[in-house]
C-alpha cells in the first residue's frame, strides 16, 4: 500500500469528518521492520514514527534521528518500569501510561531532568484480562492522579477488542477525554483508522499497511 495511499486515505478521512486538514498525525510504526523500509519512509519524508521496544528503537533511532533531522519516535507498546529511565530519553511521547507505579517512576525522572514526554494513557476499552490499560471506569481518577504528580498528560489511547465495533470503543475514548479535558486521542491502526478519525483521533497508528508484513523471526 505505502505510505502516500495511506496519507491520501487520512487526508480523505479527515475532509469526510469535517475536520481540518493535517489534524490527523500518522505515526507509521517501525517495529521488527527491516532497515531499509524504514529509511525508505525516512527519505520519502515522513517523520514521526512508532516503537514497541525500548531496546530495538534504542538500537537504531540515534542513528537516523542524526542522518534524518526533524525524526520523532513515540512509544506505544508497554513499558516496563526498570525501561523507563531509557524511554524518556529516547522517545517524545510515551502512549502507554497505564498504571500507577509507572506514573510514579516516570514523575521522579521527569522531577530529576527537569522535562518529560508527552504522555497518553492507555484505557483497555474492553476490559480485556489480557490487555495492559486503565479500566474506563477508573480514568477520571487515574489522571487526576497523574496530574497531581505535575505528568503531561495529553491524551488517551485505547487498543479495541478484535471481536468488536472499533468505532464504539473510539467514541467510547473521545467521550473520556473529553470529560478529563484532553485533546489527544492515540486510536485506529491500519484496519480502522478512518472510522477512529470519525470519532476524533488525533494520532492514528499504521505500521504494516506502510511498511509491509511484518517478520517477527527476524527480531
Amino acid at each position: 500500500m505505502g505510505l502516500s495511499e495511506i496519507t491520501t486515505r487520512i487526508a480523505q478521512a479527515e475532509a469526510a469528518a469535517g475536520r481540518a486538514a493535517g489534524s490527523v498525525a500518522l505515526i507509521a510504526v517501525s517495529k521488527v521492520q527491516p532497515a531499509e523500509r524504514v529509511e525508505a519512509v525516512l527519505r520519502e519524508g515522513h517523520r514521526l514514527f512508532g516503537e514497541n521496544y525500548v531496546q530495538e528503537a534504542a538500537g537504531k533511532w540515534p542513528a537516523w534521528r542524526a542522518a534524518f533531522p526533524g525524526a520523532q519516535v513515540h512509544m506505544i507498546g508497554p513499558l516496563q518500569t526498570n525501561k523507563a529511565k531509557l524511554a524518556v530519553e529516547l522517545f517524545e511521547a510515551i502512549h502507554t501510561l497505564d498504571r500507577p507505579s509507572l506514573a510514579v517512576k516516570l514523575a521522579n525522572l521527569a522531577q530529576a531532568r527537569g522535562t518529560s514526554p508527552e504522555l497518553f494513557v492507555q484505557v483497555n476499552t474492553g476490559a480485556e484480562p489480557q490487555k495492559a490499560g486503565v479500566l474506563p471506569d477508573g480514568v477520571d481518577a487515574f489522571v487526576a492522579e497523574a496530574r497531581a504528580m505535575d505528568l503531561p498528560v495529553v491524551g488517551l489511547m485505547c487498543i479495541p477488542p478484535e471481536d468488536e465495533d472499533a468505532a464504539l470503543h473510539f467514541q467510547m475514548l473521545a467521550q473520556i477525554a473529553g470529560r478529563n479535558g484532553l485533546s489527544g486521542l492515540s486510536m485506529g491502526m491500519s484496519s480502522d483508522f478512518e472510522a477512529a478519525i470519525a470519532a476524533g483521533a488525533t494520532h492514528v497508528r499504521v505500521g504494516s499497511a506502510i511498511f509491509g508484513a511484518r517478520d517477527y523471526g527476524a527480531r
